[in-house]
């Protein structure tokens, strides 16, 4: 460290480097064994960052990247989009439903990259920017499911069927690998039950969006 250079800001961003590190987050133990601080710098690093959304922590007191990471650069949330679309095109395109990006936002799932299929007569209105609780809908369910298997490969997809709106069907595979992004991939469809071959497929495009992220 120089005269020039903050302590506490180099801290924290030695914070976020190790968070961003993980996929499964960290203690306060842990980050405080690791900067080689007590635990009390910890707490206040990991309550200012979180009243900015760099950091959130979950209920079992892990801290992990939030969200407004994202949002830092404006540059950054089109980008993510970016990486995401071609793969969310594909799928579809080829399903015959609307295709999403949905990342987790607090205790919400938020969508961020929404495609629609071009060639059906109808299908679901699924915008950017909509939001529900992680534990309803696929896509949440989804990202729920990579949180209890942290370890377990890839945990597959789930599948819903009339949890966000009557009528609707849901598949969502969780993006895995992707160090510090919390999200899913799946497609919503107006259907009793989603077909056998979606399920597969969607995590097919679950892998492309997280190699492209990557």
């Amino acid at each position: 460290m120089t005269a020039e250079t903050s302590q506490t800001l180099d801290r924290g961003l030695r914070v976020l480097k190790l968070l961003a590190d993980t996929d499964h987050g960290l203690t306060v133990t842990e980050l405080s064994n690791k900067l080689g601080v007590n635990r009390t710098v910890v707490y206040r690093l990991l309550a200012t960052l979180e009243q900015h959304a760099l950091v959130r922590r979950d209920l079992g007191g892990r801290a992990r990247v939030g969200l407004g990471v994202l949002r830092l650069g404006r540059q950054v949330h089109p980008l993510v989009r970016e990486a995401a679309l071609p793969a969310l095109r594909a799928l579809a395109e080829d399903i015959g439903a609307t295709a999403h990006l949905t990342l987790v936002d607090g205790s919400d799932a938020l969508a961020v990259a929404v495609v629609e299929p071009t060639w059906t007569d109808y299908h679901v209105a699924y915008r950017a920017g909509f939001r529900h609780p992680l534990d309803r809908g696929a896509a949440g369910r989804a990202i729920l499911s990579a949180r209890q298997t942290p370890d377990a490969g890839h945990p597959g997809y789930t599948l819903t069927h009339g949890e966000l709106e009557a009528g609707a069907s849901g598949a969502a595979a969780p993006l895995v690998g992707v160090s510090g992004v919390e999200g899913s991939v799946g497609v919503v469809m107006l259907a009793d039950a989603v077909p056998e071959r979606v399920g597969p497929r969607v995590l097919d495009a679950a892998r492309e969006v997280a190699d492209a992220l990557r």
